[in-house]
């Protein structure tokens, strides 16, 4: 036969431990969305210091204006080249490199030479690019039949 005391003993402990689950149980679910929120927080403050890096960098000047005007170059006409931004325009029309080349006046070797970033184009190649960043596919396939 057990001990009486044991058992109330036992009863006690396991009554107690409920109890404690009960009341502590409110407190993990807030300290898990504590930590949810310190890790959004720690996040955010990462990319704020990002931005405050970026923005606080001094800008990049380029060679021609370090050096002056020389020429026509591609800093007199206010137009940039992204070998990127080329790419994505010549996709997002649909064209291969040589139908691009054809609408600027180049051939389709300089058009992959100027995507690859080996080489830059001139200046009035630049601008016959600018011209077509604005241009939709049926007006560019208007210009490529007008070409022949």
């Amino acid at each position: 036969m057990p001990n009486i005391a044991a058992v109330l003993k036992d009863e006690i402990t396991r009554l107690a431990r409920k109890e404690l689950r009960a009341k502590t149980g409110g407190l993990r679910n807030a300290l898990a969305g504590c930590r949810a929120d310190v890790s959004a927080l720690k996040k955010r403050v990462t990319e704020l210091e990002k931005q405050l890096a970026r923005a606080s960098r001094p800008a990049k000047q380029s060679k021609q204006a370090l050096v002056g005007d020389v020429g026509a170059g591609d800093e007199s006409q206010g137009l940039r080249f992204r070998a990127a931004g080329m790419a994505s325009n010549r996709k997002r029309l649909g064209l291969p490199a040589s139908d691009f080349g054809r609408l600027v006046g180049a051939t389709g070797a300089s058009v992959y030479a100027w995507e690859a970033g080996k080489s830059k184009p001139r200046a009035q190649h630049l601008a016959a690019i600018a011209g077509l960043r604005g241009l939709g596919k049926r007006e560019v396939a208007e210009r490529l039949a007008s070409l022949g």
